[in-house]
């Protein structure tokens, strides 16, 4: 059976930022083959998992890809100029430990601490800052990277307090980890419904990969998994009610889309007659790939599922292994129940 904890691990270590999403798609379709009956990559790169059925088409994304960073130029002392890969903050990232696609790592560090000090919080930019990979000049750093490498955090998958999980990329690697944990509970049961389990590309950079499957797909209902900010810590700037370790969330409302109000019913009735504890959602700000479903074609009855998590977008995300437990039990009832 899959462990949250290990399936997390293992596809932070081949996590890379949107557009070079190649490694972890084929260690996704690897452990996904084994539940449904067809896996295919499509032109973008997303991953696409069919478990066939005869009744209505469900589309479910998660996205693979992460935020991250890519290398602009390379000064006469060897520091690497960089630029990020979809939404930073970047005053939350200096002393972060990065990892280039190579292998080769260094830290993010202020190019004039001083003067970094005394800016407000909400205007310091990438462009104070540089990358430090150890080199003694350009030319030796050359040698380790060029123009155009990404890199992401360097930072690990760790158990802490709570049954939770400190982790970078929680954002949206966890909710690929809840696709297969669905996956595997479906395994031995015919499902009235025809079921799409996507691993989606490039999210953080305008929700692509989903806008391309869901075109390709034509899904009657669409129900994105992804992670939600929360209202359980001193730094939350929206007052919300979600809180860690209270279960996933049904999403009503995000800066994405309106849900559909048929797909809202649809996973709380599957939640009651499951016995599952949810909240409710409603995100101020931010998207999901349900709001690229919502537009395809004539238009997909969509919806979110949601795992609520702390620090979304910093290296150490933080979120409970009971919730993404709870949501692939969530997603499993809702792919099983008739849908009208």
């Amino acid at each position: 059976m899959f462990n949250v904890f290990d399936l997390q691990k293992k596809l932070v270590e081949a996590a890379l930022p949107s557009g070079s999403e190649q490694k972890v798609g084929a260690l996704l379709a690897e452990l996904a083959r084994p539940f449904v009956d067809e896996v295919w990559t499509d032109a973008l790169g997303s991953v696409i998992c069919h478990k066939k059925g005869p009744g209505k088409r469900i589309m479910m994304p998660a996205h693979m890809d992460t935020i991250g960073f890519i290398a602009l130029y390379i000064e006469e002392e060897g520091f690497i100029r960089f630029d990020g890969i979809g939404g930073h903050t970047p005053a939350n990232l200096t002393g972060t430990p990065i990892r280039f696609a190579s292998g080769v790592r260094g830290t993010i560090r202020p190019a004039k601490l001083a003067e970094l000090a005394a800016k407000p919080y909400n205007a310091i930019k990438m462009s104070d800052l540089y990358i430090d990979i150890g080199a003694k000049d350009k030319a030796e750093a050359e040698k380790l990277v060029r123009v155009g490498d990404v890199a992401v955090f360097d930072t690990v998958t760790q158990l802490v307090a709570g049954n939770n999980l400190m982790t970078p990329y929680a954002d949206d690697l966890i909710a690929c980890v809840v696709l297969l944990l669905t996956m595997e509970r479906l395994k031995d049961q015919k499902c009235e419904n025809d079921l799409y389990f996507v691993f989606s590309v490039q999210e953080e950079v305008g929700l692509r990969g989903a806008t391309t499957a869901a075109f390709a797909i034509d899904p009657y209902m669409g129900i994105a998994v992804d992670v939600c900010s929360t209202g359980d810590t001193p730094t939350s700037v929206d007052k919300m009610v979600v809180k860690v370790g209270a279960g996933p969330t049904v999403k009503i409302k995000d800066g994405s889309l309106i849900c559909n109000p048929q797909v809202v019913q649809h996973l709380r009735a599957a939640a009651d007659a499951a016995g599952i504890a949810y909240q409710d959602e409603i995100l101020v700000a931010g998207g999901t790939d349900s709001g690229a479903m919502q537009r395809t074609r004539g238009g997909v009855y969509s919806g979110c599922i949601s795992i609520p998590t702390r620090h979304i977008h910093s290296p150490a995300e933080i979120c409970n292994i009971g919730d993404v437990e709870q949501a692939s039990v969530l997603l499993a009832a809702a792919c099983t129940r008739e849908v009208k």
